[in-house]
């Protein structure tokens, strides 16, 4: 019996020979779709938007006026860069943490971008 495109063997075959990072990415994909966010890919600049995803890196950038915190949000299909002006830490924000945020998406040298967003801590899938 043939099996059908997307079925169970598919699936294994699947999840034995591609990339953890590529599985990774489509788990974040399908989780943000069910969360009520939208991909990363089709949010647009000026554009209200909520997205699901994972920290891969924070960073507390000093300056000579306000500090800020930097982390870098990914839902699977793009990154997005978080900004907190006047931030040095924020308890729950740290690498490998599930988080979903909204506010308004703008483009800084090229790259998305969300300024002080609204945050919500995620719990782990378990």
């Amino acid at each position: 019996m043939p099996a059908k495109d997307g079925g169970y063997f598919s699936r294994l075959v699947r999840k034995l020979t591609s990339d953890v990072e590529d599985l990774d990415a489509d788990e974040m994909s399908e989780r943000s779709g069910a969360e009520g966010a939208r991909r990363a890919c089709d949010c647009r600049s000026g554009e209200e938007a909520t997205v699901l995803g994972r920290l891969r890196s924070v960073e507390l950038c000093p300056s000579e006026g306000t500090p800020t915190l930097h982390a870098e949000l990914f839902d699977g299909t793009q990154g997005v860069t978080l900004i907190w002006l006047g931030r040095r830490r924020i308890p729950g924000i740290e690498p490998g943490r599930t988080i979903k945020v909204r506010g308004r998406m703008a483009e800084r040298d090229g790259q998305k971008v969300l300024y002080n967003p609204y945050y919500e801590l995620q719990s782990p899938v378990g």
